[in-house]
């Protein structure tokens, strides 16, 4: 890369997740790496005393630390601690166990790392695992974090979750926490061609040049040319037509029993709703995975373990999850500070959509269709 278009250093807000879990111990063991501290700009959203604890928690690791002031400081070197002095706000937090007060000190950091990445103070966020019983008591009424950061954004576009497991692989999904009931229905042409679009941003944005992408079927065999369902031929296959028109490199749809055998053709699958992909993943390898908010204006990145309240306090959680999601969500804010520095021919994706004629699709549908996101 030419030197003068070389992007700043990003800027990464972590939160500590759930105080009663293991969020603290995980977050005191990434933020202790000089490695971490030597890729990006850190500000952790926690008062003092709730990260000496943690290091403490952690085998009493050190945390290096820099000057006060600000997230506006935008230092080099150490980790800012943006200590707004409310852990005393929330008392009734017991370690291991849910609680409204461990579900709602969560939402408050998040909420601070939300405002600093509206203001453009933070690149990325990372926050270390929540607990879903915990944040409902809180009052999070949304279906799952994703569309709470959605709607604390204001944010009406697509967006799918993201999995993990092995680096080289990752997931989306078409639906994700809704009851298999709804699934048909939200299986659309435009909902399928709108998460292959992102999916190929998005893997484009964590390093890859050129995305692979695979696609699910929803019915078995793939609907077996129509006698077990139309989808493949209604929505996804031509969902597929479109993506390839406008150059993204996609193959599909194959039956979800088999997809994962040809794992190592895709840099990406694209599955129909949340089983389909998370029963292989966590099959594939359940140690080291990452959850990426997909869709937002921000890169979001979580471990995908939860809050394990069977360990908290007893220095065993492994810190892998935890370092692979501030991995993913570094790069993901590198690349988008390196496309903002070199503009719009960043990439290699046609950004006008090309006029196709698919068969069995109107001309209506097809021209309703959004064009492609990057």
């Amino acid at each position: 890369m030419d030197s003068e278009l070389q992007p700043r250093r990003p800027r990464i807000a972590v939160t500590l997740g759930d105080p009663s879990g293991i969020g603290p111990e995980v977050a005191a063991k990434l933020l202790s790496k000089p490695v971490n501290q030597e890729r990006a700009d850190i500000v952790v959203l926690a008062d003092k005393s709730e990260l000496v604890s943690a290091m403490q928690e952690a085998g009493g690791v050190n945390i290096t630390l820099c000057e006060e002031g600000g997230a506006e400081a935008k230092p080099q070197g150490g980790v800012q601690v943006l200590d707004d002095g409310s852990a005393p706000e929330y008392p009734d937090m017991t370690r291991g166990e849910v609680s409204k007060d461990s579900g709602a000190r969560s939402l408050h950091q998040l909420n601070r790392a939300l405002k600093l990445a509206q203001s453009g103070e933070v690149d990325a966020i990372v926050f270390a695992p929540l607990n879903k019983s915990s944040l409902k008591q809180a009052g999070m009424a949304e279906e799952d974090e994703l569309r709470w950061f959605a709607n604390q954004l204001g944010f009406k576009g697509r967006t799918s979750e993201i999995n993990i497991g092995d680096p080289d692989l990752w997931t989306s999904r078409v639906t994700s926490h809704v009851g298999l009931e709804d699934v048909a229905a939200r299986v659309t042409m435009a909902s399928v061609l709108e998460t292959l679009e992102l999916t190929h941003r998005l893997r484009w944005e964590s390093g890859v040049a050129k995305p692979r992408l695979g696609v699910c079927a929803l019915n078995p065999h793939a609907g077996e040319a129509g006698a077990f369902g139309r989808h493949e031929l209604d929505h996804i296959g031509p969902a597929v037509g479109l993506a390839r028109a406008r150059g993204i490199d996609v193959e599909g749809p194959f039956p979800c029993d088999t997809i994962f055998l040809k794992r190592e053709r895709f840099d990406a699958i694209v599955t129909m709703y949340h089983d389909q992909g998370q029963i292989a993943m966590k099959l594939l390898g359940f140690d080291g995975g990452v959850t990426v908010q997909g869709g937002l204006p921000i890169p979001v990145a979580t471990p995908a373990h939860g809050t394990a309240f069977d360990i908290v306090g007893k220095n065993l959680a492994s810190v892998a999850s935890m370092q692979n999601a501030f991995d993913v969500a570094v790069t993901m804010a590198e690349r988008r500070l390196q496309k903002e520095m070199k503009g719009s021919k960043a990439t290699a994706v046609a950004t006008e959509a090309v006029p196709v004629k698919i068969e069995g699709a109107s001309s209506a549908a097809v021209a309703d269709l959004p064009a492609t996101v990057m």
